[in-house]
């Protein structure tokens, strides 16, 4: 399979997936989720993986959100619950995977890019990288399964407060809260740090791997997971097709523009 969007090589039992789209902030239009979603459900059957990496190109940004000018169009309900489902079932698959996907965040991990960081199972963040859920901003709220992953990560009343203020939160910070796994220190070289901390994962049995993540998903699966998955959907479709949303995004094309709002 070719991708447009993404660079994908295999190493040694890790499947390496590499968002290449620098001069865009590495942001997640619905043909990059797209090829996020094929890539991983490609090479879930693959027996001989332990792991899977996932970062951005450059050392600006690991991801930013969904582009703005491609959602422009996107005001009817259907078109709205299309998005939704489609940019959900590609996060879907990288939850879903069956050995341990982890996230190099390389930069910000903004918006959507940050609902990607959090659907990975593990984040591993450059000294300077940020996160920040700033759907709050654009008056929408999580749109990818985020919310939930959120939650689960650092309870509810850090996820709202991270969701109210928009905050963006420093690396060290992020490892406080739980949303960071591990942070590269100051001075070494972020390739060097998740080399080292990827040698023991590789050092693991396939099917170990396999094993411990097939506990993950069916935690993540748990009794209510549905419900609340509803919930955000239709939290979703409100909240983007409400007047607010469009006053907000529009506000913000015109500053990327440069043109009266």
């Amino acid at each position: 399979m070719t991708f447009h969007h993404l660079e994908v090589s295999l190493n040694g039992g890790i499947l390496e997936v590499l968002i290449n789209r620098p001069s865009k902030r590495n942001a997640l239009s619905q043909a990059v989720l797209g090829e996020l979603g094929d890539c991983f459900r490609l090479h879930a059957a693959d027996q001989t993986l332990v792991a899977a990496t996932l970062t951005g190109a450059g050392d600006k940004c690991f991801a930013a959100g969904g582009d703005l000018q491609e959602f422009d169009g996107l005001r009817e309900r259907s078109a709205t619950v299309a998005m939704g489902l489609h940019s959900t079932g590609a996060l879907d698959a990288i939850r879903n995977f069956p050995v341990p996907v982890l996230g190099f965040l390389n930069g910000d991990a903004i918006g959507g890019g940050a609902e990607l960081a959090v659907a990975c199972d593990m984040r591993v963040f450059a000294t300077h990288s940020r996160i920040a859920f700033v759907q709050g901003t654009l008056c929408i709220s999580p749109a990818w399964g985020g919310g939930a992953d959120l939650i689960r990560l650092v309870g509810g009343s850090r996820a709202l407060r991270l969701l109210s203020r928009a905050e963006f939160i420093s690396a060290e910070s992020a490892l406080e809260f739980g949303l960071a796994d591990a942070v590269a220190p100051k001075g070494q070289p972020f390739e060097t740090f998740t080399a080292e901390f990827m040698a023991p994962i590789r050092a693991r049995e396939p099917h170990i791997m396999r094993a411990f993540k097939s506990i993950v998903v069916a935690t993540r699966q748990g009794p209510h997971a549905q419900h609340v998955r509803d919930i955000e959907s239709d939290l979703l479709v409100s909240t983007w097709l409400d007047p607010a949303h469009w006053s907000a995004h529009d506000n913000v094309l015109a500053r990327i523009s440069g043109r009266k709002p």
